[in-house]
């Protein structure tokens, strides 16, 4: 058996029966890391002795009869803007390098009690700003499909990791596409919960208004467990929202048989790459051989939000490092300064309008879901474009596209595989449910995995 080639649902059942020790499978991922990582550089921070004695530990609990639940014992790693104590946590920055947190995110915490295996710390664009994880700091993180592609951003080093099967799970952020983009182009699931449904606290922020914690896995049921792991109201956190968690296990195999389906279409989402249009119609008729009713329609003011989200990004960033803007700017790279600066130059009439139309479309949307239980689009315009001769400022104008709006909106959405192009790329398909609907979202990806092989497939590099 190919230990590192489990989902978190095959590895935690074998656990449970003791077919399979921690410490046995924390091994088989480390000495995988040691073997695959100098060529993606997708761990930034490898914290091998702690896992190993933290998989051991994991090991004696269960055969005591202590065991937490199905992430007890389970290697993961985490994007490196997740605050954890003792350990190095960078942002991606310059200025971070050395800082080392005196206690863990909440989000962590919550992982944590829940018996999981930290293997380290995981590569990122820049603070979080851009899409291609070419990270001038700490090295560009490459594609497992194609190392000579980009991974996506900003959450690169956890879909790379996953889909290298260099760890089971992974929690990344997303201000604008960051979890579901890299999700997309390296072929793994990526999820970003209702704005307010996971605390932020000790994760560092970008923008205080639009950044979401989310779980990547490689299927549907591992981001439920995933999810069900970190979800929860804190309320030491000012965005948090009190609404309760459900269960996102209990009925995600119930299927969407009868569902009102919405299928984006129009100019804004005709402006796509050939393939991926392709693969995006199969997908869809995937649903309503499922059972689905179908409808293409053309969403509200959907250009104008995602310009609306990039305002308010640049600009709470230049809020966030505005003494490192002003004081050292040469700490930044290129494409994140120039993002920052342009943000710093928004007027506070721009900003104002910004956060009106953000209110408004909250609202306009809530209103599209009473008649809609799911909606589609594609995650990315284009497959992952190649690195040489990458422009990273326009890349991330392209590549939020479709992603950027359920930000400003703060809308569960998640991307999943859907197909490939003919040279091997992963496309992703992005699926939005109402506020507080992950239970249906993650249903509603399920249902389509069973129905297709996609989520199946990994790069063949050795």
């Amino acid at each position: 058996m190919d230990l590192t080639n489990l989902t978190i649902s095959d590895a935690s059942t074998l656990i449970q029966r003791g077919e399979l020790s921690p410490l046995e499978l924390t091994q088989a991922y480390l000495e995988r890391i040691e073997r695959l990582n100098p060529r993606l550089n997708c761990f930034l921070t490898l914290t091998a002795e702690r896992a190993v004695e933290e998989a051991r530990k994991a090991g004696e609990e269960i055969a005591r009869g202590k065991y937490r639940g199905p992430l007890h014992g389970i290697p993961v790693a985490l994007k490196d803007l997740f605050e954890t104590q003792g350990i190095r946590t960078t942002a991606g920055s310059k200025f971070f390098a050395y800082y080392i947190p005196e206690q863990d995110a909440v989000v962590v915490e919550k992982l944590e009690a829940a018996g999981v295996v930290l293997l380290g710390k995981l590569n990122l664009h820049e603070i979080a700003l851009g899409v291609t994880n070419n990270n001038p700091h700490f090295g560009v993180c490459r594609n497992p499909w194609n190392t000579e592609r980009i991974s996506g951003g900003s959450s690169g080093g956890s879909a790379v990791a996953l889909a290298a099967g260099l760890c089971l799970g992974s929690l990344g952020s997303d201000t604008g596409g960051s979890i579901r983009i890299p999700a997309s182009l390296c072929g793994v699931v990526g999820l970003k919960p209702t704005y307010g449904r996971v605390s932020l606290r000790g994760v560092f922020p970008l923008s205080w208004n639009l950044d979401h914690v989310g779980p990547l896995a490689l299927c549907a049921r591992d981001a439920a467990i995933l999810l069900q792991a970190i979800a929860g109201y804190d309320a030491h956190d000012p965005v948090a929202v009190d609404v309760p968690v459900g269960d996102y296990l209990s009925e995600i195999a119930k299927g969407v048989s009868g569902w009102r389906v919405a299928v984006a279409g129009g100019e804004y989402f005709e402006k796509v790459d050939g393939e991926v249009q392709q693969v995006y119609e199969t997908a869809g008729e995937a649903f309503r051989s499922l059972g689905a009713r179908m409808e293409r329609v053309e969403l509200p003011e959907v250009r104008q939000a995602a310009l609306a989200n990039s305002l308010l990004a640049v600009s709470d960033g230049a809020a966030f490092h505005r003494d490192r803007l002003q004081n050292q700017p040469e700490g930044f790279g290129a494409d994140v300064l120039q993002r920052l600066r342009n943000g710093a130059a928004a007027t506070s009439t721009e900003y104002s309008l910004a956060k009106r139309l953000q209110v408004r479309l909250w609202r306009e949307y809530a209103a599209f879901f009473e008649a809609y239980d799911l909606l589609l689009t594609p995650t990315t315009p284009v497959a992952a474009p190649l690195l040489e001769g990458e422009d990273a400022v326009e890349r991330a104008r392209l590549l939020t596209r479709f992603t950027a709006p359920f930000n400003l909106t703060g809308l569960p959405a998640l991307s999943l595989p859907c197909g490939f192009t003919q040279d091997s790329l992963p496309i992703g398909l992005q699926m939005v449910v109402p506020h507080w609907h992950e239970a249906e979202l993650l249903r509603a990806a399920y249902a389509y995995e069973q129905a297709t092989p996609w989520h199946l497939k990994r790069p063949e590099i050795i």
